[in-house]
């Protein structure tokens, strides 16, 4: 299976942000054969760590910038880079301060994972935009409120924060949804895009096999239990409560909206796969054509 440029290009420049980790990583390994060189990185890491944002950016602004489309390739991949690579070294703290970085392990991985998917196995519908970095202003809005609950209650209630067998449980629900979403990417190929389609393209095919013969609409079921676990492993009772109504009401809108098109699509073929396979999200039915 072939990787195009821009896939590689995506994971070059999150590996490179990724990079940031290695810092803390040389100084735990130096600690006990190079103590004076384990101490001077450590002291030294926020100088470092600009350093080594400034000479990335820099290769990005100067090598790249008769490239715009590899430039800004490049740019948001090293960003999601540079959140995984924070998000290892908070996994390294104590409890809860890990598992705020396993959510941004999660929360980067999932961003980079859809531009590289879609480059692999829907390459026509590839864009800058595949990244989803810029969702929606409420996609923006609810991943700050959630970091805001999170520090908040963990300054004040820190109690609510102790429960580290609900994060893993958290962890766990992520990790399945993420499975789950690329699996029906994978499986629906070219019939998969990240925008409802309004025409029917010439190799637009109605998928029912594999994931999809156990739910119409997998790749939600995935990203619906993914952004329901980000909150369980942050212990984030208020945003997990607003996370699933905001998401169910997303999906719901979103589902009946493109099973409309989908019947204008395959007609009579789409209604008999309604009636043999649910959408396996709770209480969303989808469309109901009336007769």
């Amino acid at each position: 299976m072939a990787i195009p440029l821009e896939g590689k290009l995506s994971l070059r420049w999150v590996l490179q942000g990724a990079g940031i980790a290695l810092i803390p990583l040389f100084t735990y390994l130096l600690q006990s054969s190079y103590p004076v060189l384990a101490e001077w990185l450590s002291n030294s890491f926020y100088v470092l760590l600009v350093a080594f944002v400034a000479m990335n950016y820099a290769v990005l602004f100067v090598v790249l910038r008769h490239r715009r489309l590899h430039q800004q390739i490049g740019m948001q991949a090293f960003f999601i880079g540079l959140v995984f690579g924070v998000g290892l070294m908070f996994s390294a703290c104590a409890f809860p301060q890990c598992a705020f970085g396993w959510y941004l392990c999660v929360l980067s991985f999932f961003h980079f994972s859809e531009y590289f998917s879609t480059s692999i196995y829907n390459y026509e519908s590839l864009t800058v935009d595949s990244f989803l970095l810029n969702h929606s202003l409420a996609y923006g809005l609810a991943a700050i409120s959630s970091w805001c609950e999170f520090f908040v209650e963990a300054y004040f209630f820190p109690a609510i924060k102790q429960f580290w067998v609900l994060s893993i449980i958290g962890l766990l629900l992520c990790v399945g949804g993420e499975v789950m979403r690329k699996v029906s990417m994978l499986t629906a190929g070219r019939s998969f895009n990240h925008y409802i389609q309004t025409t029917k393209a010439e190799d637009h095919k109605l998928v029912t096999h594999g994931v999809y013969a156990w739910s119409r609409h997998p790749s939600y079921v995935g990203w619906f239990y993914w952004s329901l676990g980000t909150q369980v492993i942050l212990l984030n009772p208020l945003c997990f409560i607003a996370y699933t109504v905001t998401s169910w009401r997303f999906f719901n809108e979103r589902i009946e909206d493109e099973e409309i098109t989908l019947l204008n699509f395959f007609g009579e073929d789409y209604l008999e796969y309604q009636r043999k396979v649910g959408t396996k999200l709770p209480f969303i039915r989808g469309y109901k054509l009336e007769l």
